[in-house]
């Protein structure tokens, strides 16, 4: 059975397009998953992991009026990082991923979980909002699985 790294790789080749990712919470686990298929690097150039704010405004021109007012967790931040990370590694498809994956930092409006997934293909961009349950690690592998299956949905539109 065919992974969804996989799929993308080979659709990604087949288009002579490239992916790169803008992640946060995910540390870089999502590029990971991508860089392990054989022949990625025919679509794959770079990824950007954007802990702090200040390289998700420095690498990824998130604004800072975006990260004051509603913060890093939020769907305009994951867009704007999507939208950046796209533009610097000149990319058709970007991901990004933004969220609290535990076991601290969460508060009522943001519990602990939730995750905003980007995708911007070809210039369009979709956010997601999860809220996933588990500890660190699981709520991290479900926010990869998201947005390898986000990036496969967009590139199917």
């Amino acid at each position: 059975m065919e992974t969804l790294e996989e799929w993308l790789v080979k659709e990604l080749t087949k288009r002579h397009a490239s992916i790169t990712t803008a992640e946060s919470c995910t540390g870089g686990l999502v590029s990971g998953r991508i860089v392990n298929v054989g022949g990625a690097s025919s679509v794959f150039n770079q990824s950007f992991v954007t802990y702090s704010n200040e390289a998700k405004r420095d690498l990824l021109g998130v604004e800072q009026e975006t990260l004051d007012s509603v913060g890093a967790v939020s769907p305009e931040t994951a867009e704007q990082m999507a939208r950046g990370a796209a533009k610097a590694a000149n990319a058709e498809v970007a991901l990004s991923v933004t969220g609290i994956a535990g076991p601290d930092g969460g508060t009522p409006e943001k519990p602990v979980g939730l995750v905003y997934i980007g995708c911007c293909c070809y210039g369009e961009t979709v956010v997601e909002r999860h809220v996933f349950k588990g500890n660190r690690m699981e709520i991290r592998n479900a926010s990869v699985e998201t947005a390898l299956t986000l990036a496969k949905k967009c590139l199917k539109e």
